[in-house]
């Protein structure tokens, strides 16, 4: 059986819902990603104030790695 509403003949309300989902994901994307430069930013101010061997910076990037990594399991 053929679907109803084949993807060139949706109503608009269909049409207009998907926009919205579509802005709602790059909304949410952008606020990610914008969350990322801003612990980045915190990260390298950090490296840059306390004069971090690589050593320790690179240790610090692993802790954050690991928080993130929580937090991504804990949303799942």
């Amino acid at each position: 059986m053929l679907n109803k509403f084949t993807k060139s003949s949706k109503p608009a309300s269909y049409i207009e819902l998907d926009m919205m989902l579509n802005d709602a994901r790059r909304e949410e994307r952008r606020g990610r990603a914008d969350l990322m430069v801003s612990r980045l930013n915190i990260l390298a101010s950090k490296i840059r104030r306390d004069e971090l061997t690589h050593v320790e910076a690179a240790e610090l990037l692993y802790q954050e790695a690991e928080k993130l990594q929580a937090q991504i399991e804990e949303a799942h």
